[in-house]
């Protein structure tokens, strides 16, 4: 298959690939692929390439079937993958959001310094350790009834803010206001509701992380300032998770319904796996209403999980979150998700329903869904690496709005499965490794942290220099990490 592909693909530029309607019969547009040369020999060593092509035969795909440069292979449609269908004649997909519905990343600024936590790094990762279960399974701090979940999933941050573990300000740095239209929570199963309800305010398992990082480097100071960032050294929070149970069971749930839906209604499939179901049928919008409901479960998640840190940090330093350590949000996004959008296609407005698999939003200046204190920067992309180098805040640009839908990459991408990431370190102690090079990591497991080592992973660096290059994502600052927890 590599050979096949390696002699269609067609170079456009750098950063940017065509594989053409030729290559597979039945594809309704190209797949338009986002790498730099040296890493098409990555990306050409699963199937992802092949899954690209897969889902331009899906009905109502406009303009292309899209890879950024962090993709892998996944379920369906690649991870990385980024697809626009026609409302009118398009469908849903939820190959094309993913099992973990809404996993997504939010970064916090402190106003503290390196030299001010690297004393405290070690008590700071433990409490933390402590607060946020983490791992398969794991109870939050927080229970929640079966009628106040169904609040969580209406009301997303709104319910935290409602219950004192949010500032008013969090709600404004979440996309959509941490709560998408939409939502409905008489389409999620009991059994989803069931998973979810002593999982709220939990980090999950897998690539799921929380991170104490700090300023590397800053590429643009104006967009670093308004982010609440004011230089290298500058210690800040990077968090990494999604809806746990609740999203898992609702993908499980709809999966078997797409099944049939593809039937009934006559789509043909070059994977069952992209079983999908008409945007307006019935199946199609039982699935969006409760896809919203476990996104905005997922946000709510993630604002429990900053609480529980604020107070860690509160309670080893000494000091008040807000007014002295200035623990403020600078954006949370959604990275697996399908959302109703209007975008301009050839010079007319259009409305499609984007999936954003392993791919995150790039909302340019001016957006009006862009928050107003980020309305001359464009939205954060945050952009997180593997636990022993760097992460990245980008921001969205007008290329990404006309060329990808607005959207860009959602990490470095995986180079190897964890099975073959733990088999290549067989007897390293991972852990101690990083310890050398001064991050501390804490995990449910040791042994598994071979999983998520570097060399599972592409290096971070070469997938933003692609975004940066080719005008979706510009370069704002760069994080390394200092405190690392995994599940």
């Amino acid at each position: 298959m590599a050979v096949k592909w390696r002699e269609t693909l067609e170079k456009i530029d750098d950063q940017r690939w065509l594989l053409p309607k030729k290559y597979k019969p039945g594809m309704r547009v190209p797949g338009l692929v986002f790498a730099s040369e040296e890493m098409l020999g990555v990306i050409g060593q699963d199937e992802a390439l092949e899954q690209v092509a897969n889902v331009a035969f899906l009905p109502g795909i406009v303009n292309y079937s899209m890879a950024m440069p962090d993709i892998h292979w996944g379920y369906g449609f690649p991870i990385g993958g980024v697809a626009a269908m026609r409302v009118e004649d398009g469908v849903v997909s939820p190959g094309g959001v993913g099992f973990d519905i809404n996993c997504g990343t939010r970064v916090m600024r402190t106003s503290l310094r390196e030299d001010e936590v690297r004393p405290h790094l070690k008590e700071l990762v433990n409490q933390i350790f402590r607060d946020i279960p983490a791992g398969l399974g794991g109870s939050g701090l927080v229970t929640v009834s079966m009628k106040e979940i169904d609040e969580v999933m209406m009301q997303g941050v709104g319910w935290a803010l409602e219950q004192g573990y949010a500032w008013p300000e969090d709600v404004d740095a979440v996309e959509g206001g941490g709560a998408l239209k939409g939502a409905n929570t008489d389409k999620v199963s009991k059994r989803a509701k069931q998973r979810g309800a002593p999982q709220l305010g939990t980090l999950g398992s897998g690539n799921h992380f929380l991170e104490i990082q700090v300023i590397d480097e800053v590429y643009d100071g104006e967009k670093a300032e308004t982010m609440g960032i004011d230089g290298p050294g500058q210690v800040m929070v990077f968090i990494h998770c999604g809806s746990r149970g609740l999203g898992h069971q609702t993908c499980q749930d709809y999966l078997d319904v797409m099944e049939e839906a593809a039937s009934k209604y006559k789509i043909q499939l070059p994977d069952k796996q992209l079983a999908c179901a008409p945007i307006g049928s019935k199946e199609g919008q039982d699935y969006l209403g409760a896809m919203t409901a476990a996104a905005n479960f997922a946000f709510c998640n993630r604002q429990l999980i900053t609480h529980w840190t604020r107070q860690a940090f509160q309670r080893v330093l000494g000091r008040d979150a807000r007014e002295e350590l200035g623990m403020h949000l600078v954006y949370d996004v959604a990275h697996n998700i399908a959302k109703i959008e209007q975008h301009r296609v050839n010079g007319k407005e259009m409305t499609v329903c984007v999936h954003r698999k392993g791919a995150t939003r790039a909302f340019p200046p001016g957006h009006p869904d862009v928050p107003r204190r980020y309305q001359q920067t464009g939205q954060p992309v945050l952009v997180p690496g593997d636990m022993a180098r760097y992460s990245y805040i980008c921001a969205g640009t007008e290329q990404a709005m006309s060329e990808t839908w607005g959207s860009s990459c959602h990490g470095a991408g995986r180079t190897q499965s964890r099975h073959a990431a733990k088999r290549m370190l067989k007897g390293v102690d991972v852990a101690q490794r990083l310890a050398q090079r001064g991050i501390y990591v804490r995990a449910q497991n040791r042994g598994l942290l071979a999983e998520e080592a570097s060399e599972a992973y592409k290096d971070v660096a070469d997938v933003v220099d692609v975004l940066d290059e080719a005008g979706i994502a510009g370069k704002v600052c760069r994080m390394r990490p200092m405190g690392v927890i995994k599940g």
